[in-house]
């Protein structure tokens, strides 16, 4: 475990990918309906339909906290279980490991924004995609979708602007996409899915809470609304699946939200940015990219100046620190060279920002995720329907 005399806290433990993350949703589902070859590593009961609902930003914690905004989802808090999101807990690296059951070491979609070393150039793993940057070659390896529509129907349901985004075509490939422009729309093409076939698997993905704690913060009450926003839908959902349906719910990450006054303009501090070609991640999990040529002793006076600075506030690691202690799964070599060579996750309520790269408009996000907190990282799954009594009939069974 990466140590220092600076750091005032022992680094969390890494994911437990294999075991009890957002990882193993697919897979698992996948072999609830009776697939073979794919590991049920979260014991889901057989079923010959599953549908996964992720909600982007619905914490563990939060939705325990606000319960009181979702009367529908709280009664299966109880009987409910927590995974781990990945490292860094954000949404491209998050989905990009739900859709290919694999830790960010390997499918290589490894933060917001991103090194690309064959560019020189910092990417956006959400949408900033360029002509340079293939989906197919970026994150090479198949989708649970495209293992699983060779035997029976997939259907991912969301936004028309996901539909044939990068995101989508490098961790979310395969199956048909079916386009929903509000909440209730996708809740009908979730359940003509469903009933269309005697075995499916499909996905519906809920952004408005995320977006609304981005804007608003997880706490205000404007967060509030859109739980119970979601809360009538899962109810509408749930009532209206067809028999035999296994109808799950998760989320990517939490979100922990962060004050104007806790903002840190770390470009401001040379020594912070002293031998850093680029910057990327995101406010709680920055990756510092270096000069190719620096010195092994202008690597360690960047990360002694950080653990100086910020130690008291934040885990700062170098890329071999993070690697060593699992945080990205086993990394392949073409991946190790677009995680930074020093990481800074953020362990209190502070944002750290390069404002010589970033938008002014950053700064005004309120709702925040990405560290190795626990707010960020746990993430429910909840069972919200089981499959019904009676015989069924299912591929491989």
């Amino acid at each position: 475990m990466p140590t220092s005399p600076l750091h005032t806290e022992p680094l969390p433990a890494a994911p437990a990918y294999g075991r009890s993350t957002i990882a193993e949703v697919f897979t698992s589902s996948a072999s609830a309906l009776g697939l073979p070859g794919f590991p049920n590593a979260l014991d889901l009961p057989a079923a010959p339909r599953v549908c996964v609902v992720l909600v982007d930003g619905l914490g563990a914690a939060l939705l325990r906290k606000r319960s009181g905004h979702a009367p529908f989802l709280r009664q299966f808090l109880d009987s409910s279980r927590k995974l781990g999101s990945v490292f860094p807990s954000t949404t491209a690296a998050a989905l990009a490991s739900l859709g290919t059951g694999l830790a960010p070491g390997q499918h290589g979609l490894v933060g917001y924004d991103v090194l690309d070393p064959a560019q020189d150039k910092v990417v956006n793993m959400l949408g900033g995609w360029d002509a340079m940057v293939q989906p197919g070659r970026w994150q090479p390896h198949p989708t649970v979708f495209e293992r699983v529509a060779a035997e029976l129907p997939v259907t991912s349901v969301g936004l028309a602007r996901f539909d044939g985004s990068g995101l989508t075509r490098a961790a979310l490939r395969g199956g048909r996409y079916v386009a929903g422009g509000t909440p209730e729309a996708r809740v009908q093409a979730v359940c003509k899915a469903l009933g269309a076939s005697d075995q499916a698997l499909v996905y519906l993905y809920l952004n408005e809470l995320d977006k609304t704690g981005h804007r608003s913060g997880c706490a205000s009450p404007e967060w509030g609304d859109r739980l119970e926003d979601l809360d009538r839908t899962m109810r509408s959902l749930a009532a209206k699946v067809p028999p035999h349906t296994l109808l799950l719910l998760t989320a990517d990450h939490g979100m922990v939200d962060v004050a104007p006054e806790q903002h840190v303009d770390f470009s401001a501090d040379a020594s912070l940015v002293d031998g850093v070609a680029h910057t990327g991640g995101e406010p709680r999990m920055v990756h510092l990219y270096t000069e190719p040529d620096l010195p092994d002793a202008g690597m360690q006076r960047l990360v002694d100046s950080w653990r100086t600075a910020h130690s008291a506030h934040a885990w700062i690691l170098t890329r071999k620190e993070a690697i060593t202690a699992g945080l990205f799964g086993t990394v392949s070599p073409d991946v190790e060279p677009r995680i930074g060579d020093v990481l800074i996750a953020a362990r209190e309520p502070v944002a750290f920002y390069d404002t010589r790269r970033v938008p002014a408009s950053a700064l005004e996000i309120v709702g925040q995720h990405g560290s190795l907190t626990r707010a960020e990282r746990e993430v429910p799954l909840l069972t919200l329907v089981k499959p019904g009594p009676g015989p069924v009939r299912m591929v491989g069974r």
